[in-house]
């Protein structure tokens, strides 16, 4: 069975927890990184490509952390795998084969799907997935700090 990467699933899910744990204050990077269960140095180095291809804002200072860059309904889950894919093929290469079977099957297999998925994956936005956290009761940390009073 095809698994996202490591760094695909931790991008995905780190998104996610900010746009579900979004309140008028960025989500700091060291609460996500508990919620996940990882050091906070790798988190940052994903965090850091979100914010420069555009998914995620930083804000700094001591009550910094990350915002979703816009609107969460506008963010697929395709543009965050198009982030990590883009990081790891300039950090790994392509694996492309250089053989007759390789160029003439197998690439235009993983091509093709490769588009059926990221069609899918484009279909499918963060918003869905907040609604869906929602829909099972995921705990929401910051939901209880949010004050209603005007």
């Amino acid at each position: 069975m095809l698994r996202p990467s490591k760094k695909l699933a931790l991008a995905l899910e780190a998104v996610v927890d900010i746009a579900f744990q979004a309140t008028l204050e960025p989500v700091q990077s060291q609460d996500i990184a508990r919620r996940m269960d990882l050091p906070r140095r790798y988190l940052e180095q994903v965090m850091q490509q979100l914010v420069r291809a555009g998914i995620l804002k930083g804000v700094r200072g001591p009550r910094g952390g990350y915002r979703l860059a816009r609107e969460r309904r506008r963010i697929s889950i395709a543009d965050i795998v198009a982030v990590v894919e883009k990081f790891d093929e300039e950090e790994n290469g392509s694996a492309a084969s250089t053989s007759q079977l390789g160029q003439q099957v197998m690439a235009p297999f993983w091509t093709s799907l490769e588009e059926e998925f990221m069609t899918k994956l484009s279909s499918i936005t963060i918003e869905d997935l907040c609604r869906r956290a929602e829909r099972l009761d995921v705990r929401n940390e910051r939901a209880r700090d949010m004050d209603y009073s005007i």
